[in-house]
């Protein structure tokens, strides 16, 4: 069993959901060897950070300032790689649309979260909710 060596996550235009979740993990994820990035489905051209979520950011201790988004594509993808969507639909057109990655390296955070620990989102603070589950991912490992 080996740990992933890149997670990526991925939200609709990669500005607002999926950076949050990439500066939570590397926060978390300091010192492991394991790299994370936000990616887009749909990035026409390089975008800032939405602004309400650069706001809770800031307030929460992260900085994104000079942040801009960028596409998701095969090329970001090894072996050892995970990739994490917002929702499941985003899952569902990863998988359509790249056929060479493998269902078990593209998961959406809360299946993640219910295989792990059994814990619902809903009605919680998003950041928060972020800082408990993201180690769930964390300590996911590929089986061999």
């Amino acid at each position: 069993m080996k740990l992933y060596d890149k997670v990526i996550f991925v939200d609709e235009n990669g500005t607002c959901r999926a950076p949050m979740a990439a500066e939570i993990f590397k926060d978390m994820a300091a010192g492991s060897g394991i790299e994370a990035c936000p990616r887009g489905l749909v990035v026409l051209f390089p975008e800032p950070l939405n602004q309400k979520a650069e706001a809770v950011m800031a307030s929460n201790g992260f900085s994104a300032q000079e942040y801009m988004s960028a596409p998701f594509v095969l090329g970001d993808v090894g072996k050892n790689t995970l990739v994490v969507t917002m929702e499941s639909a985003q899952r569902l057109k990863i998988l359509e649309m790249f056929e060479s990655i493998e269902e078990r390296q593209v998961r959406v955070l809360t299946e993640l979260v219910a295989i792990r620990d059994k814990i619902i989102l809903a009605g919680m603070n998003i950041l928060w909710g972020w800082q408990c589950f993201l180690p769930c991912v964390l300590k996911t490992q590929i089986p061999r």
